[in-house]
This record gives C-alpha cells, structure tokens and sequence, in this order.
C-alpha cells in the first residue's frame, strides 16, 4: 500500500475537523497543544508511518490548508 506525507497549512486551518472524520486510518487530529494565528487548534497527523496516501483530507478540507504526497 502507498506511503504518504501530509503538509497542513497550519496558520491558514480554522480547525473545523472534516481532514479527521474523513481518515480511513484516523490518524488526523485537531491538535490541542497548538493554537494557529486564527486562534484555532489546528489539525496535525498523529501517526505519518499509517498514512496511505488516500487524499480524503485533503479533498475535505473546505480551506485547502493539505497537501498529501505520496511517497
């Protein structure tokens, strides 16, 4: 199975948490030890060596804040 690099744009994230719902792996999370220049906690990959390149993030993502590249 593909391997994938997920890049947020972390200041450019509002947190709404669609990048999480939409993982198959559900290794996307809001992170709550981050606060961004909006003020929101934005999302973070918990586990990268899970990640399968699918690209559900970032085709949720309503900011286009993700890039996923396949490794």
């Amino acid at each position: 199975m593909a391997k994938g690099n997920v890049v947020f744009d972390v200041d450019r994230c509002k947190g709404c948490g669609l990048c999480v719902y939409a993982c198959p792996k559900k290794i996307v999370a809001l992170n709550e030890n981050r606060i961004n220049v909006k003020g929101f906690n934005p999302a973070h990959v918990i586990d990268m060596e899970q990640c399968i390149a699918c690209g559900n993030c970032a085709i949720m993502c309503p900011d286009s804040v993700i890039t996923v590249e396949k490794l």
